[in-house]
């Protein structure tokens, strides 16, 4: 066979391989955005002329939301946070409009105390779609009302407070648990090393007691058995 056919045989395997990877790897990749995003992943896509595009796109967001500092809220402000919306759903029974309203306020509150940035409204939903994108269209539609809630009927504005419920509690317990485990652990270390302390002042206190003991006891000298 000619070294040139060879040649020819091996590049073309290559190339071939290689576009296999490249196939797989993209598929790979649309995979996992679309478990992670879920109906984000769809909804970006459908909006897209280019599904590539589209992907791009929520990989930025990945990438954009690793960057920032989201943290769990603490347990004393997860109950501030949920007395504030239990006095929210109590004044929607005489003022709906204005209850809708701080809802809206609150929860932009909370996101901006687990961590993120709330310049824009556009912008709050790129980032809560990388981790909350199953209550995101709850979050879509709850805004929309708000934003019409002098025109809007009371069953609009209850359907609001609803969805604003559910896109509240999840940012509230998202992390709690991590949290619980890490209170958890340093409790564990704190009592470890409280328990080794002690086990290390016992044993210093047992030997020195020996050594007493031992310094207690008459010395006899050896006389060669008289």
């Amino acid at each position: 066979m000619p070294t040139w056919l060879i040649v020819v045989i091996v590049v073309v395997a290559v190339a071939v391989l290689g576009a296999v990877i490249w196939l797989v790897t993209q598929e790979m990749q649309r995979k996992r955005l679309q478990q992670r995003f879920g109906p984000e992943y769809e909804r970006v896509v459908k909006e897209s002329d280019n599904p590539r595009a589209a992907q791009r796109e929520l990989a930025e967001r990945e990438r954009r939301h690793k960057e920032l500092d989201i943290r769990p809220l603490s347990a004393s402000a997860r109950e501030r946070y949920a007395r504030d919306w239990a006095q929210v759903q109590e004044k929607f029974v005489d003022q709906p409009s204005a209850a809708v309203s701080e809802a809206d306020r609150l929860l932009v509150a909370l996101m901006a105390e687990r961590g993120y940035p709330t310049e824009g409204y556009e912008q709050q939903v790129t980032d809560l779609s990388v981790r909350h994108a199953k209550t995101l269209e709850h979050y879509r539609a709850a805004h929309t009302t708000q934003q019409k809630r002098d025109g809007a009927s009371t069953e609009d504005l209850r359907d609001a407070m609803v969805r604003y419920r559910t896109v509240f509690e999840d940012l509230l317990t998202d992390g709690a648990d991590d949290e619980r485990d890490r209170d958890h652990d340093r409790g564990h270390d704190h009592h470890d090393r409280r328990n080794g302390h002690d086990h290390d002042g016992a044993d210093r206190r047992d030997t020195a007691k020996e050594e007493h003991q031992a310094s207690a006891q008459p010395r006899t000298e050896w006389n060669g058995g008289r």
